[in-house]
């Protein structure tokens, strides 16, 4: 089979990406596998993976993403490219990434008309043999890892209690609203560094995983709290008197906070408000809020993608891009594995490209298939 892997990086106007979709490691191991593999001119350079270390692999280097995709069998991506790049591709070909096709169903349908079949990692569902893949997951716990991290350094004060002779530092207090991957590595990150940390989030599943990482869950535990998850395990809509009556114990808990971390998303929404301008105003100078979910809409009121926002009582708000990105090297290494585990999905026993298409793994991640549109989120 023969492989291309994309860079991204030269996709992306603006520099927001930096990952590559497959490391020198990965590509040795394909090679040994006996695929053919090219990369694109310094698609890893910015995840520290140098074009010699793809040569070294076994890998031919590629000038455009364009002269890539040519003849590929299959492509890896990040992004999963663009309409102008998949209408390059050969008839029957296939191509990863991560494409939030109901954002851009135009995608898809450039791949149907190309006859490219278009394998939306975002979308392999969630069941126990696909968490080797699932670069959601992966991608994510670097996510809340990282927005810890540099929220303590805009911070500028110490996380843990510290008694000197000096005196003493009250420790940093941390809330993370939004318990999934991002949330939860978000709270081990926090009480690794001693923050006193807590956490709310409409699943009541969550409850115990937070307790469980040392921290306090607040929620309004009533009714609808107790069935607020769909069979997924995703966070369900909530209703207007649930949003009013959380609002409510969050904007007298949001007041006492020093470090506020949102990653509430609800699949196929726009990303519900969760920090008003009115919390915002009762909060301390200094204190910080990181949005994880400001390329969906964003849960902070006044969150502007891709800048800081410093409020007028002096509440800085974080509203970075692709934060899988600012970590490029670790990202990429996860991601690559992901795809990694994936590539036996679509290679037949004598190594060419053949999706199974009985498998519940690629009906559920297959935007198209010979030349139409067949995912049910784009064709419902």
């Amino acid at each position: 089979m023969k492989l291309t892997v994309l860079n991204d990086v030269a996709l992306i106007k603006g520099g927001a990406e930096a990952r590559v979709a497959a490391t020198p490691d990965t590509v040795a191991g394909y090679v040994k596998a006996g695929h053919d593999v090219t990369v694109v001119k310094d698609a890893g350079a910015k995840a520290d993976f140098a074009d010699k270390l793809y040569t070294d692999a076994g890998a031919k280097i590629a000038a455009t993403n364009t002269a890539g995709v040519k003849t590929a069998d299959l492509v890896l991506s990040i992004t999963g490219g663009n309409e102008k790049l998949v209408a390059g591709m050969k008839k029957g070909a296939g191509i990863t990434g991560v494409m939030s096709a109901t954002d851009n169903p135009k995608f898809a349908e450039a791949c149907a008309k190309a006859g490219v079949t278009a394998f939306a990692l975002d979308y392999i569902p969630r069941i126990s043999r696909a968490q080797s893949m699932d670069v959601l997951s992966s991608q994510s716990n670097l996510a809340g890892y990282r927005s810890v991290v540099e929220a303590g350094g805009i911070y500028g004060r110490a996380f843990p209690m510290m008694m000197t002779a000096a005196g003493t530092i009250a420790p940093a207090k941390c809330f993370i609203m939004g318990v999934g991957v991002a949330g939860l590595q978000a709270i081990a990150t926090a009480r690794r560094l001693g923050a006193v940390t807590t956490a709310t989030d409409v699943r009541p599943a969550t409850k115990e995983q937070v307790a469980s990482l040392g921290a306090k869950f607040i929620a309004v535990e009533n009714e609808e709290f107790k069935a607020a998850e769909t069979a997924g395990g995703y966070a369900k809509q909530m209703s207007a008197e649930y949003q009013a009556l959380q609002a409510d114990l969050t904007a007298s808990h949001i007041a006492k906070q020093d470090i506020v971390i949102t990653t509430a998303l609800i699949p196929g929404r726009k990303a519900p408000i969760l920090v008003t301008k009115a919390m915002l105003d009762t909060m301390k100078p200094g204190s910080v809020l990181v949005d994880l979910a400001v390329e969906r809409g964003g849960n902070v009121e006044g969150a502007k993608a891709g800048e800081i926002v410093t409020t007028k009582n002096g509440v800085h708000i974080v509203g970075h891009l692709n934060w899988p990105s600012r970590m490029a090297s670790d990202a990429s290494n996860m991601f690559a594995r992901n795809i990694k585990n994936f590539l036996p999905l679509v290679t037949s026993d004598d190594g060419a490209y053949a999706p199974d298409w009985e498998d519940e793994i690629i009906k559920g991640c297959a935007l198209t298939r010979d030349g139409a549109v067949v995912h049910e989120r784009l064709t419902s």
